[in-house]
């Protein structure tokens, strides 16, 4: 039996992305929905619904709803600010590509906007407490600041349980390297060694600075609407096939024992099933991979490989530029750009319309995007193609 696509993604748009400040979150988010309007051959008066995701770490008010007033966009069917952190972005696809097929509106966009870099860089931005044991404040008073305190916490758990190495971890930042040297969007494009991995500081140990992404001022923004409608536009549609989200609510990190699991498997069931596909038909993955442990462990969760065999898998070159599973082909948030879960988004959209010139995958079947928020505690993902229909 051939699936049909559930939606279509018709338009991509940037706004400018830089290290340094560029305006605001609200006027970047503007410029990037009338670049994806522009990018999709549509006017804004065609547009009937908006999604909006900020930074969880950011004022509600750098995005809000009001939004829609500065696009003077008029009478929607859809409004909405979507807050699931790092997986909110896909999950804006998801729920555009649900009211589309359920006549809530035809045309959504999705924007996600952060302005986490000022004048002193990024780092004061992500020093934020993420609570982990469930005790108030215990983190801050204990200095354990910072996503990367959290997820060394998981990678070192990974490591225990797997053998991983810090050259494995090595390897995947290696293989981001490869793929952004490919990409001119990318930011981080100077050939990388293992050896300069390995003298790269450590912020917390297991990961160094290498292993951390690399946030940006910017805005990304998509257009989803029905694939039939797709079709007519400028571009390839990017049909949506699948779709998925997994919660689990904690982590081994907070009282499952030694348990690692996270709501990844039940995310990628869900979107295999509905796409009747499996993992073994994936050909290409962008992944949430704010640190290089992250998409080791993906690589896991979404059935691609068996667990505990996935770092010595990127070790092996198969992720990197000729191997056998491109993963992250833009960089990813290592060494193309961190702008979250629109991040691979984006790489995703790319790729499936082929548009990735020297980074573009030979195989764009179908495509894996996964969004990721919290501490492991957030998942979604699509399924994308160029493929109306899959057999």
């Amino acid at each position: 039996m051939k699936q049909k696509p559930i939606a279509a993604i018709a338009g991509l748009g940037f706004s400018e992305l830089s290290r340094k400040p560029i305006g605001t979150s609200r006027e970047l988010a503007a410029a990037a929905v009338d670049a994806a309007i522009t990018d999709a051959g549509l006017k804004r008066s065609e547009i009937d619904g908006l999604l909006i995701n900020r930074s969880p770490v950011a004022d509600p008010d750098e995005v809000p709803l009001r939004l829609q007033n500065d696009l003077q966009l008029r009478n929607l069917g859809l409004l909405a600010a979507i807050d699931s952190e790092g997986s909110s972005a896909v999950q804006m696809v998801q729920y555009a590509a649900m009211a589309i097929r359920h006549g809530m509106a035809k045309t959504v966009v999705c924007v996600f906007s952060d302005t986490p870099v000022k004048a002193s860089g990024g780092g004061n931005t992500f020093a934020i407490a993420m609570p982990l044991t469930g005790v108030e404040g215990w983190e801050r008073q204990q200095g354990f600041l910072g996503a990367s305190a959290a997820y060394a916490l998981a990678a070192r758990q990974h490591m225990a349980r797997n053998g991983t190495t810090e050259r494995q971890l090595g390897a995947y930042a290696v293989s981001c390297r490869k793929w952004a040297a490919l990409n001119p969007q990318a930011f981080l494009r100077t050939p990388l060694s293992i050896e300069d991995y390995l003298a790269s500081p450590m912020v917390v140990a297991p990961l160094r600075m290498l292993d951390c992404c690399y946030p940006v001022n910017g805005a990304i923004a998509l257009v989803v609407t029905s694939a039939k409608r797709a079709e007519n536009g400028p571009h390839a549609p990017v049909y949506i096939h699948g779709m998925g989200q997994g919660h689990r609510g904690r982590s081994g990190l907070r009282g499952d024992g030694d348990e690692i699991g996270t709501g990844a498997p039940q995310a990628a069931k869900m979107a295999y099933k509905n796409a009747g596909v499996t993992a073994a038909d994936v050909t290409a993955c962008e992944f949430y991979d704010a640190f290089s442990y992250v998409g080791i462990l993906a690589l896991e969760e979404y059935g691609l490989c068996k667990p505990g065999e996935a770092a010595a898998y990127v070790a092996d070159g198969h992720t990197a530029p000729g191997g056998k599973l491109p993963v992250n082909t833009g960089g990813g948030h290592l060494s193309g750009f961190y702008l979250q879960g629109v991040t691979p988004l984006s790489e995703g959209v790319i790729q499936v319309r082929g548009t990735g010139g020297e980074r573009q995958v030979v195989n764009n079947d179908l495509l894996l995007v996964t969004g990721s928020g919290g501490c492991l505690d957030y998942h979604a993902c699509v399924l994308l193609s160029p493929h109306a229909a899959l057999n």
